[in-house]
């Protein structure tokens, strides 16, 4: 059965230079960059925050990754980093030499950062349609309380994580079945955690990155990992299931936390882990948020009985929705490779670098070697739509590839690349693809960014 939807008319209410769709910290990233390069610039966000994966599922270990060899690109990924620590809304990573961002202060420093920059703040708006005149991208509509409306650009940047403007504007996009995405995961914060006794506890059983093949799932590192210190927590989980706290057959329960604090916080517990879900499909998202949180409460329940330090323990909250991996990719006019990222691929068209850092798909490699590959700007460029860029976990590559830069340093670094890419469309009024990549390169160093 279907219906028919009347043809209707919808009022532009703004135009803009460049329009950044999802705040994320790609799409967070491509706004201040192209702002800071002289356009006007909108940033549209469907949440009421900027901050994507950090504020809105509270995945606070940005640079998780980071130790005492690692090479990075600095820039406006850093920045937030820094930005975050000056503000009180960091605190020391518990594996790394970085800061923890925290989910809610994060939510000012990034309203301070949009506004700083002077640019266009649009929450509360969901993307619903792109806006075409053949297969030129030129604006998009949205929905919102007020209705549907039309916002125009010269340049849009799909920021949404899920390719979502790319692929309902034509362009071709990789989407692999349920059973092949990374799992989803369930944020949230506890209170209640007695710091001394609980940190006891870590130091008297240590666990390592060799602890997190459990059985369940078996991680490939290439060795040097194997003895480092992870913020592991496996056996509450294999103790409550013993004692049918946990179903027996739930064997999914285990991961890391972030950070304690003095007040009792523990905060960034990634401990569920959902696998067949689609973050593009609201049927799946619907049935994981729930099952999710169920799964948490047995998370916590078992904390309660079974983690010295934690007898006090109680749910503080949940991220906002959902903490999505890995969805639609593009086709770019450059997908990345696994060599590249496992062999520190170069590009001539490079705008920016990122540690040899992998994270999904069953590998865990750390930089702690000086590796490092560079991202080049063609894996942001979709095939056969014009004016538009991608920025975020949906540029072009391969599964092992998108299991480094679906990193949000990584996406960062990509978004800042995007946003002064569509800086310089703008002002010299050139098509995307044939930009003036020196002149690009040129604005990345101005802006602090490393690139070779």
């Amino acid at each position: 059965m279907q219906i028919t939807e009347p043809s209707r008319q919808i009022d532009v209410i703004h135009s803009t230079d460049v329009l950044v769709v999802g705040s994320g910290p790609g799409g967070l990233a491509a706004a201040l960059a192209a702002a800071r390069s002289g356009v006007n610039v909108t940033l549209v966000e469907r949440f009421g925050c900027f901050g994507g994966n950090i504020t809105t599922v509270g995945v606070e270990g940005f640079a998780w990754y980071r130790h005492e060899k690692t090479i990075e690109a600095g820039g406006i990924g850093r920045e937030f980093e820094d930005r975050a620590k000056d503000m009180g809304a960091a605190v020391p990573e518990s594996q790394s030499l970085s800061y923890e961002i925290d989910s809610e202060g994060f939510k000012v420093v990034a309203d301070q950062l949009v506004q700083e920059a002077g640019i266009t703040p649009m929450l509360h708006r969901l993307f619903v349609a792109p806006i075409m005149e053949g297969d030129r991208i030129t604006g998009i509509i949205t929905e919102s309380k007020a209705g549907r409306e039309a916002l125009l650009a010269k340049v849009v940047i799909d920021a949404t994580g899920d390719a979502d403007i790319a692929h309902r504007a034509g362009a071709p996009v990789t989407h692999p079945p349920r059973e092949e995405l990374q799992a989803a995961s369930v944020m949230f914060h506890v209170a209640g955690v007695d710091k001394t006794r609980f940190m006891e506890e870590v130091r008297a059983n240590p666990q390592t990155y060799a602890d997190w093949s459990n059985g369940e799932w078996t991680v490939e590192t290439d060795g040097k990992e194997d003895d480092m210190f992870s913020p592991f927590l496996k056996k509450p989980f294999e103790t409550a299931r013993k004692a049918g706290v946990i179903p027996a057959d739930l064997t999914t329960i285990a991961g890391t936390w972030g950070a304690v604090h003095d007040s009792g916080e523990m905060t960034y517990m990634n401990l569920v882990h959902l696998g067949n879900c689609d973050g593009t499909d609201p049927a799946d998202l619907t049935h994981f948020e729930i099952e999710g949180r169920r799964q948490a409460m047995m998370a916590i329940e078992a904390l309660r009985r079974f983690a010295p330090g934690c007898e006090g323990v109680r749910l503080r909250n949940f991220g906002m929705t959902l903490g999505i991996r890995d969805t639609r990719k593009i086709d770019a006019q450059y997908n990345m490779t696994e060599t590249d990222v496992r062999q520190q691929g170069r590009f001539d068209d490079s705008i920016g670098i990122y540690p040899e850092f992998i994270d999904g798909y069953g590998i865990l490699i750390l930089p702690t070697t000086g590796r490092y590959m560079q991202i080049p700007y063609r894996s942001l460029l979709p095939q056969k739509i014009k004016g538009l860029l991608v920025a975020g976990r949906a540029t072009g590559g391969d599964q092992v590839a998108h299991a480094a830069t679906r990193n949000m340093a990584c996406c960062a670094v990509a978004g800042q690349g995007a946003g002064i890419a569509a800086a310089q469309a703008v002002k010299t009024g050139v098509e995307l693809d044939a930009i003036d990549l020196t002149a690009v390169q040129s604005d990345l160093r101005k802006q602090g960014v490393r690139y070779q």
